[in-house]
This record gives C-alpha cells, sequence and structure tokens, in this order.
C-alpha cells in the first residue's frame, strides 16, 4: 500500500493543479447545453502488479515476472448530459489499451528475459459528472465495463528464439472503477449556440477488479491524462415571467484596460419612410387624482357624433394624421380608447366586456369610475347595459406602486388610479394562432416615420458604463463645421444621420470620442465616417410594438405567438428588423436602460427563432435599449397615459432594405 501511495504522489500533484484552476474558471454569463457530444484522446499510464509465469497453455517461462509499467494510447467519443450547474452524467466509448513491459528478470540459465503485453480493450465508461463549484471544473467517477478486444504477448530470453502468442486465461469482459477530474476551457463565444470546450482531464483506474486473466494474480491500475473537444447546441434563454426587473440580475460586463470606440453608419440614410403601424391599445383609462369623472383629454362623443364614429376612420381624420410632434397621433387615438370600445361592442352585439376601477385603496371610488365608463358607453353608443359589468378595488390586478417603492411614488399613484377593460369575447382581442392573448386588438395607422433608426449613426463605447462619467462626440465635415453631441452615459448613443447631413446629400466627416473617465482623466478617440442620403421613393416599413407593465417583463411570453405567427411570416429574405426597447422617467438611468435592453434581447430572440424556423435567409437584426432617454423615446413623460406606452419593445421591418 505505502508503494502504491508513492507511485500516486503525481496523480495527486494532478488533482492539486486542477482545484487551482477552479479560480480561474469561466463564470461569464453563458449559454449552457444540456447535452454535449465529443471525442477524447490521451495516454494510459499502466502499472502491473501480482504474478505472471503461465503465458499460454503451452509456455511456462522458467521465471515469473512481477511488476512493469506501460504508457498506451486511450481514445473514446463521449457523451455529457448536463441538466443543472452542479450536476450531470456522461458516458465514454473507448479504445483504451492496457499494454506495458515487465521488469526485466533473469532465467535459471542466467539468461536475461523481457515480457511484454499488448492487452486491450474497447470500454464502455458511464460516470456521474459534478460540478461542485458551479464552475467549469469537475469531478467524476463510475464504472468501466471492457471488452477484450487484444492480448497478445512477446516473450524473450537471451540465447532463444522470441516467442509472439496470445495469453491464455484472458477475460473477455472485466468491470474495475474509475474517479477523475477535469475542467472545461470554452473556445466560442459566450453567446454562440454552438458551444465548444477543450477540456484537460486525468482519471485514476483502480486496480479492482482489473485481474486480466483467471489464471496466477496479474492486475493493472491506471493513471490516465489527456484532452476532450466537446460540442453542445444551446438555445438563448428566455427571461422568466412575472419576474420583477427588480430581481432581474444584469451581469456587468467586466471593464476594459482602455476605452474601445466605435462608429457604424448606414450605407444610405432614408430621412423618412411611409410606415403601416399595428398600433397596441393599453386596456386602460386613467383618470385624474382627486376626480372620478373621465378626463377631458379622451375624446367624448355626443350620440349623432357617435353614431357616424367607425374606428377605421381614425386614419384618416385630419386632427389625428396631421398631428405634430414625435407622439402626438398615436396618442390622439388612444384618446379615442372608449370611442373604439364603443364601435366594437357595438359591431359584435354578443360581445361583452368588465369595467375595474381603482381608487387609491378606496373601492368605492373605483366603482363609481367604472360606472361613469359605462354609463358613457350605454348613453352613447347604446350598449345594453347587462353587457357591462363595474366592480371597484384598492388597487388595479397589476399595480405600479409595490411594496418596497420610495421614489416617484406620486407618478406611481397616478398610475393606479384608472379603469381597466378586460373582456373574454374573442372579437374584442388579440387572437394568434388560435390562442387568446389578454390585450385589446390593436389600431391599423398609416403615417410618415421621420429619421427612422436605420437612418442613424450608431457610437459605441464598450464598458461606458464601468469606466467613464461621461462621453461626448465632436463630428467635423470637410469644411472644418463641428457638431457636438452628448453627454452620454451609456455604452450606445444613435444620432440621425439626416440631423449629421443638414442640407448635405452627402458627407465625409471626422468623428471624435471625448470622455471623461470615473478617475477624472480625459479620453480622446477618433474614428471617420461617410454619409449619403437616400432616394426613399417606394420604401415602405412595418411597425409592431409590445407594451410592458411597471417594472415587468412578462409581456414577451404573452405577445409569443403574436411574434411567431404575425410579425415574423411578414419578415422577408435580407430584411432589416430594428428592436428597440424603452421604458418610462420613473427610476434610476441605468437600471432602466439594462431593463429595456433584456426586454428588447428577448424580443429579438423570439422573432429570430421563428425565422429561422421558416428558412429565412440573410434577415439582419439591430438592438436597441434606450432606457428613458427622452431623446429617443416614443412618447413624452408628462401624462400616466404616455409613461406606460414609453413601457414598449418597438419592431420596425424594411423588407427592401438597402
Amino acid at each position: 500500500m505505502l508503494r502504491l501511495i508513492k507511485f500516486n504522489k503525481p496523480f495527486l500533484f494532478v488533482v492539486l493543479m486542477w482545484c487551482g484552476l477552479i479560480s480561474i474558471a469561466q463564470t461569464q454569463t453563458r449559454l449552457k447545453p444540456k447535452w454535449w457530444f465529443g471525442e477524447s484522446g490521451g495516454v494510459n499510464m499502466n502499472r502491473y502488479r501480482g504474478t505472471t509465469q503461465q503465458l499460454s497453455n503451452n509456455l511456462l517461462i522458467p521465471t515469473a515476472f512481477h511488476k512493469g509499467s506501460g504508457i498506451k494510447p486511450y481514445l473514446s467519443v463521449l457523451t455529457e448530459y448536463r441538466p443543472g450547474k452542479y450536476w450531470g452524467g456522461a458516458l465514454n466509448v473507448s479504445y483504451d489499451n492496457r499494454g506495458g513491459k515487465f521488469d526485466a528478470v533473469t532465467a535459471p540459465c542466467n539468461c536475461p528475459a523481457n515480457l511484454r503485453t499488448d492487452i486491450s480493450y474497447l470500454s464502455v465508461e458511464p460516470s456521474v459528472r459534478l460540478a461542485p463549484f458551479g464552475s467549469a471544473f469537475y469531478v467524476f467517477a463510475g464504472p468501466v465495463i471492457s471488452f477484450n478486444v487484444a492480448k497478445s504477448f512477446t516473450y524473450t530470453q537471451e540465447k532463444q528464439v522470441d516467442q509472439t502468442a496470445n495469453l491464455s486465461g484472458v477475460r473477455s469482459t472485466i468491470v474495475s472503477v474509475q474517479a477523475g477530474t477535469g475542467i472545461d476551457i470554452p473556445l466560442s463565444s459566450k453567446l454562440a449556440t454552438t458551444q465548444m470546450t477543450l477540456s484537460p482531464f486525468a482519471a485514476f483506474v483502480s486496480d479492482l477488479g482489473q485481474q486480466p486473466r483467471n489464471a496466477e494474480s496479474w492486475s493493472v491500475y491506471t493513471i490516465r491524462a489527456g484532452l476532450a473537444l466537446k460540442f453542445g447546441l444551446a438555445t438563448r434563454p428566455i427571461l422568466p415571467l412575472e419576474k420583477p426587473a427588480s430581481e432581474v440580475v444584469f451581469v456587468p460586463v467586466p471593464a476594459a484596460k482602455e476605452v474601445q470606440f466605435s462608429v457604424r453608419a448606414p450605407k444610405v440614410v432614408p430621412k423618412s419612410r411611409f410606415v403601416k403601424e399595428t398600433f397596441p391599445l393599453r386596456n386602460s383609462v386613467f383618470f385624474d387624482m382627486g376626480s372620478n369623472q373621465i378626463p377631458s383629454r379622451y375624446v367624448l362623443l355626443d350620440t349623432a357624433a357617435a353614431a357616424a364614429f367607425h374606428e377605421n376612420l381614425l386614419q384618416t381624420n385630419p386632427s389625428i394624421s396631421q398631428a405634430n410632434g414625435r407622439s402626438a397621433r398615436q396618442l390622439a387615438v388612444y384618446h379615442n380608447i372608449l370611442n373604439i370600445k364603443g364601435d366594437r361592442l357595438r359591431l359584435n352585439p354578443k360581445s361583452s366586456i368588465a369595467l375595474i376601477g381603482s381608487a387609491d385603496k378606496n373601492p368605492e371610488e373605483g366603482k363609481l369610475m367604472a360606472e361613469n365608463v359605462k354609463q358613457y358607453l350605454v348613453s352613447v353608443f347604446g350598449i345594453e347595459p347587462s353587457r357591462i359589468t363595474t366592480k371597484g378595488q384598492a388597487k388595479p390586478n397589476i399595480p405600479s406602486e409595490q411594496p418596497g417603492h420610495t421614489t416617484d411614488l406620486e407618478l406611481l399613484k397616478q398610475g393606479d388610479r384608472r379603469v381597466d377593460i378586460e373582456s373574454t369575447s374573442p372579437e374584442l382581442l388579440l387572437l394568434v394562432g388560435g390562442k387568446s392573448v389578454p390585450f385589446l386588438r390593436p389600431v391599423q395607422l398609416l403615417g410618415a416615420q421621420i429619421d427612422p433608426l436605420d437612418s442613424h449613426v450608431v457610437f459605441t463605447v464598450e464598458n461606458a458604463e464601468q469606466l467613464l462619467k461621461y462621453w461626448y462626440v465632436n463630428i467635423t465635415d470637410e469644411a472644418g463645421l463641428e457638431q457636438q453631441y452628448g453627454p452620454y452615459t451609456g455604452n450606445k448613443a444613435t444620432i440621425p444621420g439626416n440631423i449629421i447631413l443638414g442640407n448635405q446629400a452627402s458627407g465625409n466627416y471626422k468623428v471624435q470620442l471625448i470622455a471623461t473617465t470615473t478617475k477624472g482623466l480625459t479620453v480622446k478617440k477618433e474614428s471617420t465616417v461617410s454619409l449619403l442620403q437616400a432616394n426613399n421613393a417606394g420604401q415602405e416599413g412595418l411597425r409592431y410594438s409590445i407594451l410592458f407593465d411597471f417594472d415587468k417583463i412578462k409581456s414577451i411570453e404573452a405577445y409569443e405567438n403574436f411574434l411567431t405567427d404575425v410579425v415574423a411570416p411578414l419578415i422577408a429574405d435580407s430584411a432589416m428588423v430594428l428592436v428597440h426597447g424603452h421604458t418610462d422617467i420613473i427610476g434610476e438611468a441605468s437600471y432602466n436602460r439594462n431593463l429595456s435592453e433584456q426586454r428588447a434581447g428577448r424580443a429579438q430572440q423570439v422573432l429570430e427563432r421563428a425565422v429561422l424556423a421558416m428558412g429565412k435567409s440573410g434577415v439582419k437584426f439591430d438592438v436597441f435599449g434606450f432606457g428613458e432617454d427622452e431623446r429617443m423615446s416614443p412618447f413624452e413623460n408628462v401624462l400616466v397615459e404616455e409613461r406606460f406606452y414609453n413601457r414598449t419593445v418597438i419592431i420596425d421591418i424594411v423588407n427592401n432594405f438597402h
């Protein structure tokens, strides 16, 4: 036993070395396949013990051999299953060579004698795989079931002819045990769907059960070392439902040693685009604090005007189609929510709705607010009262104000003073793939989109949130005219190419980054960009939106059928799809930016998966998370409705992309 321990010092050193590598194991957020496949190669360092003298039925050598060693090849194909972070299983099917050379002996004739064996197996090695630290370091253990495929020997003795034959009494099957350790070193980027690792490993195969023959006492134990190359196919993760963003862990990007700056510009810059927009309708009417009357900003008609109202007329209404401002047109449509609802109820006489009023812990007042909405629909649109039920409660079913909130409470309370419109009637809902999603059917709008997002020049400063206080960009044209934009604090900023061009049809520009680090130092980087204004003739776009409740990411799941069955089929080969997330102004700017990035990224994952499944090719996705940046937000943040509509992911599709 002491001799065995002494020989195993190299193996113990290997184990300690792997343990030391735990600290450098990859801990970055990485796509993790459950199933892995691959190949491995290595060497068996075999050690012989026991007594070997009867080599075959016809050969009994004069002097027994006892000890020996050998280094032989080991090759395998492997499969691993890793359902969790800490445990899994593996199966290796291997060519396992246990050959070697015995220590020389002296025959009675005072003649040196040598014995070599070439005994090898096809081995099946199931094992349990454990990652005790949840890192790339792992240990494994399990049985080794070996089927003999070769059993030859060569005996040489001075003054005699060498003898080569097969060993007698070799067991066709032997069973032993092994234990080992390894570390998975990633070779792929952390978000690549095909993950590849290079895995050094070491193992000890016990001589327990490793008696190759049913005669004498020869036994073999092995220390094995090698490398495995593994491949796994992962899917991009879908974020959990109903998980408050306050619980979402945003993994920071490790800070770079220096600031990295890049500029990306469109090949051509469209000035505007005709857009067909599928505009979602929030199912809420928001009431002013201290009042139970429908606010005057909502469009309320008399009986005669209601009789002539149809929701499709909103597309051609001059007061809407000619509205000024980035959100005026959409907000004018939304403020017709009661008229749209009345029109739909009138057109679908078997449908019904429930009105749920919430009024700051006052269910009675909430009930009165709901009754006022019902009264409008009944008296103006002539809806049968029995088709509309009302209810009052202290808080909405999905409130904005949550326990633990300490900031912006007044804004949150404004969002919770409302009447929510609910229905189970399919005529009123968004139906996708035969399944009902609890959102009101959207409105179709037509209009011009000024400076669409694909016309923007994108400035990226890697790790700016970790390294910098703020940064600017200076843009200088060939005549020396300088423009400055900023300050920015995020990793990415965009500027419409038409703003940079001004009245010019094209231009070449020098771009300079001026950044102030967290330590007060100034960093400058330079780049160049060329812009060319596009001819917009005939170019059209499609726009879809997804809405979110405050501090939530659940809407992606609710809209997944909509994205897969309605939006994805409209994406043509080689299209550009721009997915941009936004939030309201409540909360920290950096938190909101991360939240919008996660929302937009998840929407892009759903769309990309659907597009690939349909066999479309050349589709380009560009994902942005603008957070609460009011320079890019689709709505203002003055009205509670605007703040609710800013909690969104917008999907712009340009099918005839340049």
